[in-house]
């Protein structure tokens, strides 16, 4: 292995405490101005109602992003006393599950809302006196990690939001322009090669990284086929058409066990219609199922089933972060696909632009050098791996963001949706779930052995 071969592109990191502040500010207004448009749609009994017994009120959502807010900005960096730390209990995830948060005493709209934007307003003050010394002697400020932190915990969160928006019933209370079409269906290769052999995977450089994202470490893998684009909908129907969900031999025995007990035919939120066509629901709008976007809100099992009926399998975590980061030419590890510059709209489906994924084969500039298109964006894409550690991990700055979820229990998911903030997305970002979960943004690419 040579040096070149085990490199990794240095994050966006600076040692100009105003470009660090600028950076913090933008991303934390622009996670607030999402927040703001996520529960300002709706009228109030939509905000404390449960939508699903998966998911938060909206207005538990709201309170936790500034409890969080308070406890990490304003008590850990700045050293302020509390504001609410009564409120601390209601807002901890890890003491009440989803189904019990609408019987506990959450703080009402308005006050949630008053109490956001209190802790904002202070959080503000001590960014503006924060140092940002790269010397190690304080963590969490070190290149603004905290700020960056908090700034992706509230993205994460109005990605929660909107799936809560997704499964509430009632009219459409959010609306965003289409991507932009294409000229004519994809028809490029349907699938490339990526060399075997060394390469970096994961981040020592990307300042913002979350801890189960380091350390960067040398991976290596065998040569292998992997799709072009995500699988779309139209391929999709003809596993369905085919017998998909009829057909247990394709299905691992836990996925087939879960067609059986919930009568699943289709992705969520589908259904057909007298005449036979298949429609769906998006975000309170009726609409026939496009073929040429990537398929949407589906479990791990079902892309698993989908891939072994094809005749080719989900790919890796590694073989999907080497398609993302590799760059043959210079044998270096970058930010994403195209290379090291933050995303753009010309490059990828982010941010809630949209509402929906881009037609499979959009966006050329954002991809690979070996022509993977929609590798960051458009869909959350599940891999074959179990969510575990990379050697040398160590949590921070708290356990339970990552340690607590290793194992075999959930599945990577890669590369972010058009739900995901580009805070939030990069090449080396891992997201998990439990392999029955359909309410998630998620879609998947297959892939197969080389040779």
């Amino acid at each position: 292995m040579t040096t070149q071969q085990n490199r990794e592109t240095t994050g966006p990191e600076s040692t100009d405490p105003e470009a660090l502040r600028r950076r913090a500010v933008d991303a934390l207004e622009t996670a607030r101005r999402r927040t703001t448009l996520l529960t300002s749609c709706v009228e109030e009994p939509e905000l404390t109602a449960q939508h699903s017994p998966l998911m938060s009120p909206l207005v538990w959502d709201l309170a936790h992003i500034g409890n969080q807010e308070e406890q990490w900005l304003l008590r850990a960096v700045g050293g302020r006393e509390a504001i609410r730390p009564e409120i601390d209990p209601l807002y901890d995830a890890f003491e009440h599950p989803r189904s019990e948060r609408p019987k506990l005493p959450l703080l009402a709209p308005r006050e949630a809302r008053g109490y956001a934007a209190e802790v904002r307003g202070r959080a503000l003050d001590v960014l503006a006196d924060a140092s940002f010394e790269a010397d190690g002697a304080a963590r969490l400020t070190r290149s603004g990690f905290a700020f960056g932190m908090i700034a992706q915990h509230e993205q994460q969160h109005d990605e929660t939001m909107l799936i809560t928006h997704q499964l509430r019933s009632g009219a459409a209370a959010l609306t965003a322009p289409d991507p932009e079409p294409l000229d004519g269906p994809y028809t490029g290769p349907a699938e490339v090669l990526v060399p075997g052999g060394p390469f970096t995977m994961g981040t020592s450089a990307e300042p913002w990284a979350l801890d189960n994202e380091r350390p960067a470490h040398t991976r290596t893998v065998p040569p292998f086929h992997l799709d072009t684009t995500p699988v779309t909908n139209g391929k999709y129907l003809d596993f369905m058409a085919d017998g998909g969900y009829r057909t247990p031999g394709w299905w691992a025995a836990p996925g087939w066990e879960l067609v059986r007990e919930h009568g699943l035919e289709a992705p969520r939120f589908w259904w057909r219609d007298a005449g036979g066509q298949w429609l769906r629901r998006r975000f309170g709008v009726t609409e026939v199922v496009p073929p040429d976007e990537p398929v949407l809100h589906v479990s791990w099992y079902e892309a698993d089933a989908y891939a072994r009926w094809a005749g080719r399998r989900l790919p890796t975590e590694e073989e999907w972060e080497k398609a993302a980061r590799f760059d043959p030419a210079t044998g270096r590890s970058t930010r994403y696909p195209w290379g090291d510059a933050d995303p753009t709209p010309e490059r990828a489906n982010l941010g809630q632009r949209h509402l929906r994924p881009a037609p499979a084969g959009s966006y050329p500039l954002g991809a690979s050098p070996l022509g993977v298109r929609q590798l960051i964006g458009d869909v959350w894409e599940w891999t074959s791996s179990d969510f575990l550690p990379y050697p040398g991990f160590a949590p921070y700055p708290y356990r339970e963001y990552s340690d607590v979820f290793f194992g075999s229990e959930h599945k990577v998911l890669r590369g972010g949706s058009f739900a995901v903030d580009q805070v939030v997305c990069r090449g080396t970002f891992r997201n998990w779930d439990y392999p029955v979960r359909r309410q998630i943004f998620a879609g998947f690419r297959t892939a197969r052995d080389g040779s």
